[in-house]
C-alpha cells in the first residue's frame, strides 16, 4: 500500500489579504506560523519516507514544519503548484468580481468552467495533479510520503477521487489552510480516500476566520 498525505500550506499574507495568489509567492502570516507549530506536533508521531512540495514559499515552509526534527530533503515538484491566475493573479477578490462579474459567477457556480485570460484553465490543473499523484504514487511504490499543495489543486484532486468528473467540483469544500488529507493506493494504483480536510490538530484559536476559496 502506498500512502500519500496531502497538506494545504499554512495561512498565507496572499489570504490575509484576500487576493488571488496564484503563482505569488507570498510568505505566511503571523497565525499561519502558529498553525505550523500545531502541524509539526501532528506528524511528530507519523512514519514517511520523503516529503514533496509545491516550489511556493508557503508550500515549503509548510513542508518544512511537517518534517520538523526529522531529517529529510524537501523535494520540489514543479506540479503541485498551485493554479495560475493569468490577469487576475495578485488582485483583490473584491476588485475582481466587481470588474467581472461574469467571473464571480463562474468561480462560486461553475469552478470548472475558470479559465481567466492568461491564466490556468481549472480543466487544465484538474488533469496536471491527477498526473502528479498518479507519478508520486509509482515513484514511491510501497512508501508513505506527504506532499505540501495549495488549496485549489487539492480540491481538484478530491473531485477526481469523490466523483471522476470535473463537472462536480461545485460539490467539493475547499481546504483549510494545513489541511490534512490521506489517500492510500493498492498494486494497481487505484486510490482511496482515508479521509481529507482534516484539521483536528488545530484549535479555533489558530484557524482562519475566512472561508477558503471564497472570495469574501
Amino acid at each position: 500500500m502506498t500512502r500519500i498525505y496531502f497538506v494545504r500550506h499554512c495561512e498565507a499574507e496572499g489570504n490575509v489579504k484576500r487576493v488571488f495568489q496564484g503563482l505569488l509567492d507570498t510568505d505566511i502570516s503571523d497565525k499561519g506560523a502558529k498553525q505550523l507549530k500545531c502541524l509539526t506536533k501532528r506528524f511528530e508521531s507519523i512514519h514517511f519516507d520523503a516529503v514533496y512540495s509545491s516550489p511556493l514559499l508557503r508550500a515549503h515552509k509548510t513542508a518544512e514544519a511537517v518534517v520538523g526534527s526529522k531529517n529529510f530533503e524537501i523535494i520540489k515538484r514543479e506540479n503541485l503548484r498551485e493554479l495560475y491566475g493569468g490577469f487576475v493573479e495578485g488582485q483583490k477578490f473584491n476588485k475582481i468580481f466587481s470588474e467581472n462579474p461574469e467571473l464571480e459567477d463562474i468561480w462560486h457556480n461553475h469552478p470548472q468552467d475558470f479559465a481567466p485570460r492568461g491564466g490556468e484553465p481549472m480543466r487544465d490543473g484538474y488533469e496536471r495533479i491527477w498526473r502528479e499523484t498518479l507519478t508520486l504514487a509509482r515513484e514511491n511504490e510501497g512508501k508513505t510520503i506527504v506532499a505540501a499543495t495549495h488549496g485549489g489543486v487539492i480540491r481538484l484532486l478530491l473531485c477526481r477521487l469523490f466523483f471522476h468528473d470535473i463537472e462536480r467540483l461545485k460539490e467539493i469544500p475547499w481546504s483549510e489552510n494545513t489541511a490534512v488529507s490521506l489517500i492510500e493506493f493498492d498494486n494497481a494504483l487505484t486510490p482511496t480516500i482515508i479521509y481529507f480536510n482534516d484539521v483536528s490538530h488545530l484549535d479555533d484559536s489558530v484557524r482562519s476566520s475566512f472561508k477558503a476559496g471564497s472570495g469574501e
